[in-house]
């Protein structure tokens, strides 16, 4: 038991180092990437983003920023190493090595004299009959007394110069880094070890595992729960319209888990008078309607008034009670919009293809969500676009819009197009606005992205397109910002929570309501964007036997595009039957209104004369890409309709949805802009 607790001081220094081999370099990486982050702001600076309080930097909103349960445990475990520091310098110096010069003030070497003349004088302090202290008469006695009699004795003083110590040579130690009371195990204190053993090896990691496979059982990977999506498949249909999708939205199994409570009902009566006009009600039996709409599950009921509250604004009127839920419904409607996107896409048929009509909806529902913009303000206008895009500026109102209508100024893009100082006096005469609103206006026309697609459909190794080659797309996503920032969080003033943009590109054709490819686009991350172009131009070339040479030029051009602005989407799908195929590529923002952009191209397919059937071809030699794209002659193209949104006036259904492909050597690029309101989903779902 003596050597267990002479060695029980290496406990702390084997916590000690145990902790600091990965904390120490967790933290530098965590400081450097504090340090890479970019000093200028990507966020919108308008004073009404300002008032919303979002992005104050407070000295409460900077220890509410820091306060992450990472930098938490960080700065804890920190703590905890600085205490074992301190704690080991104490031991340390309580176990000294014994020197008999130090312990009577004397310098090595020193004469009889000398230390019989510093005996007597510590004598004189420490001596029992000197001092009654017990402390000083048990320094006196172990450590004086000794010093002197192995500097006085001859045996004593000849063991200190040979071995170190005056008793002789001292035989090594060995013991366990570990509390000597964890090593008693006799006597009450001996089941703490084993009781330590049996909790951290057996009873922890039981635990963690119950607790993830619960979890993992009731939710995904984007923590949305596996009940929400089998209702959202179920729900899904491919004439789903924006104000349909909402039906379908509000089923998640998140908001079905809301609680209504009885003080809820004359606050959701209230707002229900409110927002009746966005609820599309049958005015002409509206008491039926209204019964019909009190009888869903109130979850329903109150999850739907919620989300009208956002989009007509008319949350600052709730109730405390109502607030919390009203920040909660919101708070997760971004990863539930994203899910209910993927259900639209997933495959639906025998050729692995998606639908595209509501998939247009659920984004234009993100839309007015993220911007606070009812779903009626896309209704269209006499200029084929409606108010909603107008409605994201800041001061911008509907009396607003019909002042600035008045003087010719009737589409978004009418406003886009105009010089500063033509805004600056339209504003100010006709709206109203003072310079500084003008300013805040500026401030988010700069922040909008504006989007162009580059996109090709080629095939590896072969000329043309036949039926049931795998057919590669590859698109370059573009965006530009007047303020010049690629990345950056959208003027959404008010919604409460940070939201970044998101834009899905859909490779579509819009007369079948198919979607044959999509994926997520971000401009946030730039590394991640570099790594995964360069990783695909990569094989590309590889598989096209590029040289060396020109695989480095191509990856080095790829990574000057992506920092310049540009993403690379790249997505294979197999080609149809026989015949030519007028698709479309939506580039779809989740958040702003107006910044959606089409890219309209032909595709010919044409009927397989090589060597291997269809499938075996695919499966035994892989995909094969190769130029698809034909260039057809003026008198060839034919007119093909897009998807109008449900909004559209029925009079400019006809004349105003066909457009011509624009296709160029095998390349299909943009052609016009709109936003999915005018290019979206179609008719309700009767």
């Amino acid at each position: 038991m003596a050597a267990s607790e002479e060695t029980s001081s290496l406990f702390p220094i084997f916590i000690l180092t145990i902790m600091a081999l990965p904390l120490v370099p967790y933290t530098i990486v965590k400081l450097c990437r504090f340090a890479s982050k970019k000093a200028k702001s990507i966020h919108c600076q308008c004073a009404v983003c300002e008032r919303s309080g979002k992005y104050r930097k407070s000295i409460f909103k900077k220890i509410s920023n820091f306060s992450t349960w990472s930098n938490m445990t960080v700065v804890l475990l920190w703590v905890i190493m600085g205490f074992l520091v301190y704690y080991i310098q104490q031991i340390s110096r309580e176990s000294q090595p014994f020197d008999p010069y130090s312990i009577l003030g004397l310098v090595a070497g020193a004469s009889e004299s000398e230390i019989k003349k510093a005996y007597r004088k510590l004598s004189i302090q420490y001596h029992p009959d000197k001092n009654p202290d017990p402390e000083a008469n048990l320094y006196f006695v172990e450590f004086i007394s000794k010093a002197y009699q192995a500097l006085t004795d001859p045996v004593s003083r000849e063991n200190y110069e040979k071995y170190g110590h005056p008793d002789g040579r001292q035989g090594m130690q060995m013991g366990i880094a570990l509390p000597s009371f964890l090593l008693n195990i006799d006597g009450a204190s001996g089941g703490i070890l084993l009781l330590g053993i049996v909790g951290v090896c057996i009873l922890l990691p039981l635990m963690m595992a119950v607790i993830y496979l619960s979890r993992s059982s009731k939710y995904t990977g984007n923590y949305v729960m596996h009940q929400t999506l089998s209702s959202y498949y179920y729900f899904m249909k491919p004439s789903l319209a924006p104000s349909k999708v909402m039906d379908v939205f509000i089923k998640a199994a998140e908001y079905m888990e809301i609680p209504v409570r009885r003080s809820d009902g004359e606050p959701l009566q209230k707002l229900f008078m409110l927002v009746r006009s966005e609820l599309n009600l049958d005015l002409k039996n509206i008491r039926q309607e209204q019964a019909k709409f009190w009888k869903q599950h109130p979850a329903l009921v109150k999850t739907e008034l919620l989300i009208q509250a956002q989009l007509t604004r008319e949350s600052a009127d709730l109730p405390s009670t109502l607030q919390a839920d009203f920040k909660k419904v919101l708070e997760i409607a971004p990863s539930l919009l994203e899910e209910l996107m993927k259900m639209a896409v997933i495959p639906r048929n025998q050729q692995g293809h998606g639908w595209l009509r509501p998939a247009i909806g659920v984004v234009e529902l993100s839309q007015s969500i993220i911007q606070a913009v009812p779903l009626s303000a896309r209704k269209t206008t006499g200029s084929g676009e409606g108010n909603a895009p107008f409605l994201q500026l800041p001061h911008f109102s509907e009396a607003v819009i019909k002042k600035i209508a008045r003087k010719k100024v009737r589409s978004f893009q009418e406003l886009q197009d105009m010089t500063e100082m033509e805004r600056a006096e339209l504003l100010t005469s006709i709206a109203g606005f003072t310079p500084a609103e003008v300013q805040d206006v500026e401030i988010v026309l700069e922040m909008m992205p504006s989007m162009t697609v580059e996109i090709i459909c080629e095939t590896e190794g072969e000329e043309g397109i036949q039926e049931g080659d795998i057919v590669t797309m590859q698109a370059w996503v573009t965006l530009k910002r007047r303020n010049g920032l690629v990345g950056a969080l959208p003027h959404a003033p008010y919604f409460p929570f940070h939201k970044e943009e998101n834009f899905w590109l859909l490779l579509a054709d819009a007369v079948s309501n198919e979607v044959w490819m999509s994926q997520k686009v971000s401009f946030l991350d730039e590394a991640a964007a570099i790594a995964a172009a360069s990783k695909a131009i990569q094989e590309a070339k590889e598989g096209s036997g590029a040289t060396v040479k020109e695989r480095s030029s191509a990856v080095k051009e790829a990574v000057a595009k992506v920092k310049s602005g540009s993403r690379l989407v790249m997505g294979k799908f197999q080609a149809p039957a026989e015949g030519n195929y007028n698709l479309t590529s939506f580039c779809l923002c989740d958040t702003w209104i107006g910044c959606d952009k089409k890219t309209n191209l032909k595709v010919k397919v044409l009927k397989r004369n090589r060597a291997g059937s269809r499938g075996g071809a695919i499966a035994e030699e892989g995909p094969a890409v190769e130029d698809g794209i034909e260039e057809e002659e003026d008198e060839e193209e034919e007119e093909y309709d897009d998807y109008e949104s449900e909004y559209s006036d029925d009079s400019e259904d006809e004349q105003d949805t066909k457009k011509k492909g624009v296709v160029a050597n095998g390349a299909a690029h943009e052609k016009g802009s709109g936003s999915s309101s005018e290019e979206g989903s179609g008719s309700d779902e009767e």
